[in-house]
């Protein structure tokens, strides 16, 4: 578990204790945040710090989904955003919860966020003021690393159409069922999260300024955007999907019919040379020496009919 706590707005940012932050009463505001926390910690983050127990048990809950609820004069606000390290599970986004007083911000995180570091880089550089600057800038970070991975869905996608051809139909039917799994796991939370930024853009508190709720909304834009390209990468996904389906039946329609003209062609010299193939008396011309090249001309003669019934109805073309 780490626990990272620092004060800003009073001046240089500075980290402190644990309980330093719980005493801290300055001008400015105290960021403690909770990371891999295990049951102790999160236990101790319940009981303590003055949190109502509604916001309490959200931030400590097992499973997330991005919301923002405004609780008295403070807000709970919970975002998903890229972890540190890549997940192949259903939760590809990492969940960080957040309750936003004025002067507090506690915040959890289950799996180390992405954006986390970028907050804490920013904050120590001078750049994060008071608790709406923190909450902008972790919606900025994290809707600015999940913009180029939503992208690259949508130019992996672009790949996969160019390459469509009856060769590549097994290979790109892997590569599309891959990016659209890979859309519908981030549409889960990207949508939320632009609703729980338009929510918290609209709230009514004294720590959210104007700035911060112009900073919002552009990360709200932000998600908004990648909904509607995770929509239309599902949607052409599952257009190539009935493309490689189309493509896989119609090779399958000219190999039937490649097997069914083979087995039209032979069917009457199978027919002929069975008839003359019996073990009875009287097969015509059975003592000729000529007869053996004379039936092998026949069957020739009668194949080559055949095949060119075929071709006069167009039907090798298919």
């Amino acid at each position: 578990m780490a626990c990272t706590a620092i004060v800003a707005g009073d001046g240089p940012a500075r980290r402190v204790s644990a309980e330093e932050a719980a005493a801290y009463r300055g001008k400015g505001f105290v960021w403690v945040h909770f990371e891999q926390a295990d049951e102790s910690d999160l236990a101790l983050l319940k009981s303590g710090n003055g949190i109502p127990d509604v916001a309490a048990s959200a931030l400590v809950a097992t499973e997330t989904r991005p919301r923002c609820d405004q609780i008295e004069d403070g807000a709970l606000v919970n975002l998903r955003g890229l972890g540190v390290e890549d997940t192949h599970d259903s939760d590809r986004l990492v969940s960080i919860r957040m309750w936003v007083r004025q002067g507090k911000v506690s915040s959890v995180t289950r799996r180390p966020l992405a954006a986390t570091e970028i907050v804490l880089r920013q904050m120590e550089a001078g750049a994060i003021h008071d608790p709406g600057d923190l909450v902008a800038f972790f919606a900025r970070a994290i809707s600015k690393q999940l913009d180029p991975e939503v992208a690259a869905l949508g130019d992996q996608l672009d790949d996969a159409e160019s390459d469509l051809e009856p060769r590549q139909v097994y290979k790109l039917r892997a590569t599309i069922a891959g990016i659209r799994s890979e859309a519908i796991a981030y549409r889960r939370f990207v949508a939320p999260d632009r609703d729980a930024l338009l929510t918290l853009a609209d709230l009514r508190v004294g720590w959210l300024q104007d700035d911060d709720r112009v900073h919002i909304r552009e990360a709200a834009d932000r998600f908004a955007r990648m909904t509607e390209e995770l929509e239309a990468v599902r949607e052409r996904a599952a257009l190539l999907h009935e493309q490689i389906t189309d493509m896989r039946a119609e090779q399958l329609d000219s190999r039937a019919l490649l097997l069914s003209i083979v087995a039209f062609i032979f069917l009457p010299l199978t027919f002929i040379t069975g008839l003359l193939g019996m073990n009875v008396e009287g097969i015509p011309y059975a003592q000729e020496p000529w007869a053996f090249w004379g039936v092998v001309g026949f069957c020739v003669v009668v194949g080559a009919v055949v095949l060119g019934w075929f071709l006069l109805r167009h039907w090798l073309r298919r």
